[in-house]
């Protein structure tokens, strides 16, 4: 059995296409999970339980954040294996059967997918999202390979449900959070690239950085920068990012635009350096939702 978990916060306009695309998916005796505090998020969930027994809403009192929401929804799963995804994405067809293929083996105690943008490579925003993501797609193909340490991502894996702890309310980086405690269990973590999730990434510098911050100020925080795994940081972007991005650019014009996203990543980490290690703000605070992904 397996249990798909789902967060979502004023996403009445996407969650049906998320739960859709898992539904064909789901092997028998399955559950699917959706954690909302919302109203208009809720209705859209009741419809699909009306109709699917199987699909649970888990009433979230009050809007706390990710983690939360998250831990509400473990207390509530009864699967071996917590399948993770956001109620903004959507799954492509048979995601689900590679993403678990791996854990026919004892030793794996978790398996990420692949993000793809499906934000348009002809706009400055748009190119960014998919030379980000083919980074991410390219180290963790060279670290499943070898076996290394992996970090899953947020918008779709799956882990098993008794390796994990609860997560810290103001974890800015709860995937990132997991993946540690996973991988400190002594367990493995494997990549399966052809569990493919769609996402709409950021189209204004102001969403972008709201984004970046509160996912990369995950890893300036103690629950991960104390680990001693490590696959994310501003010292090893600087080592290994810059060939791939530059590589990555098929004209003069996307050329330009990775040089700007150099300065852009540069930003960004001084921007984590100073609110998460420097002023150590809240998540209540860095968490801003950011309405151009939706």
């Amino acid at each position: 059995m397996i249990s798909v978990l789902i967060t979502a916060y004023r996403e009445a306009a996407t969650v049906g296409r998320a739960i859709e695309a898992f539904l064909p998916q789901l092997p028998p005796g399955s559950e699917l999970l959706v954690v909302c505090p919302d109203a208009e998020t809720t209705a859209v969930v009741h419809q699909y339980a009306r109709i699917h027994p199987h699909i649970h809403h888990i009433p979230e009192p009050e809007q706390r954040g990710k983690p939360a929401a998250l831990n509400l929804g473990l207390q509530a799963a009864q699967g071996d294996v917590v399948v993770f995804s956001d109620g903004d994405v959507v799954i492509s067809e048979n995601a689900l059967a590679p993403l678990l293929a791996p854990f026919a083996e004892d030793h794996v105690g978790a398996v990420t997918g692949r993000p793809l943008s499906s934000s348009p490579r002809t706009t400055q925003l748009g190119y960014w999202s998919h030379v980000l993501v083919e980074g991410a797609h390219q180290t963790r193909l060279a670290r499943d390979a070898a076996r290394e340490f992996l970090l899953c991502s947020g918008y779709l894996f799956a882990a098993r449900r008794s390796l994990i702890p609860p997560i810290p309310e103001d974890a800015l980086a709860e995937d990132a959070v997991i993946s540690h405690r996973i991988a400190e269990q002594g367990y493995q973590i494997r990549y399966a690239a052809d569990a493919v999730v769609s996402v709409k990434y950021p189209t204004t510098y102001a969403d972008w950085l709201r984004q970046k911050v509160r996912s990369a100020g995950g890893y300036a925080q103690e629950y991960v920068r104390r680990s001693p795994f490590s696959m994310r940081s501003a010292s090893l972007e600087a080592r290994q990012g810059p060939k791939l991005a530059l590589t990555f650019a098929q004209s003069p014009r996307e050329l330009w635009w990775t040089l700007l996203l150099f300065a852009a990543r540069l930003h960004l980490w001084l921007l984590v350096f100073w609110q998460v290690r420097v002023r150590q703000r809240p998540l209540t605070t860095l968490w801003q939702r950011v309405e151009t992904t939706k």
